[in-house]
């Protein structure tokens, strides 16, 4: 089992709802932040100020745990269906977890996605 977790702008959470939708009924969870990447929250860097500070950005998460072979095919499809080689497109991380549990029927791994 993995978990893939995409940060993005607010605007693509429809989107990210829809892929994880067509490929897994496990469940989704979405947290609400700010944050900026590499190039501090501007859109555009054109100028020589180097005192400008950060700009925070409204960001989104969404975390999903899914089978492994799932990864690949989910992740290919955000980055097709999403990505505008530009800056701000998003970030997705994938990590390793090793048991889930569901609590009400103490069911483990696999069938308790």
């Amino acid at each position: 089992m993995k978990e893939i977790e995409v940060i993005i702008n607010g605007d693509k959470l429809e989107r990210v709802k829809r892929i994880l939708s067509a490929f897994s009924k496990s469940g989704i969870f979405v947290t609400q932040g700010f944050g900026y990447g590499h190039q501090q929250g501007f859109h555009q860097v054109y100028t020589r100020d180097d005192n400008r500070g950060v700009n925070m950005l409204p960001k989104v998460s969404v975390r999903t745990v899914v089978p492994d072979e799932l990864v690949d095919p989910i992740v290919d499809e955000m980055v097709a269906d999403m990505g505008n080689a530009t800056f701000g497109d998003g970030k997705i991380f994938v990590r390793e977890i090793a048991d889930a549990i569901r609590v009400r029927t103490n069911e483990r791994g696999d069938t308790a996605l």
